[in-house]
């Protein structure tokens, strides 16, 4: 079952990626919208899978509290990954001519983006499960 949710959460998260990147060059008026991505960003996002513990202890919260404990789940991550992939010259990201941030590594102005892929990830791993606020012996098994 895990297999399955860190394989899902890895395709969500490189066809997040290629429609972000090719709404950017929309931006840039490059009218081919080409989106692009990664290899090494599959288990990145892959890793998403892994917010199941944290989804269950925060499933009475609101969902205000509940996007911003993955935000700072996917920054920290994010950082750990690039850190990583950086040391190595294989980082496919480089935000340091970015204003807000972080060693080149994370963007503090991409929050709201994180804070809704949480939500995203959580809604599409567990339906509506998390949202109701169910008795935690009816939420999925890993």
């Amino acid at each position: 079952m895990m297999k399955n949710k860190f394989i899902l959460c890895g395709l969500i998260g490189w066809c997040l990626e290629i429609f972000w990147t090719g709404l950017k060059s929309f931006q840039r008026r490059q009218m081919k919208l080409e989106g692009h991505s990664s290899i090494w960003m599959f288990p990145i996002y892959g890793m998403a899978a892994f917010l199941a513990p944290i989804a269950r202890l925060l499933r009475k919260k609101c969902f205000w509290v509940r996007g911003a404990v993955y935000t700072c789940a996917i920054f920290l991550t994010e950082y750990l990954t690039g850190s990583f992939l950086k040391k190595r010259d294989m980082c496919p990201w480089d935000y340091s001519r970015a204003r807000f941030n972080i060693h080149g590594i994370i963007r503090l102005d991409y929050a709201p983006v994180w804070f809704l892929t949480g939500l995203l990830y959580e809604r599409i791993l567990y339906g509506r499960a998390l949202t109701q606020q169910t008795a935690p012996e009816s939420l999925p098994k890993n």
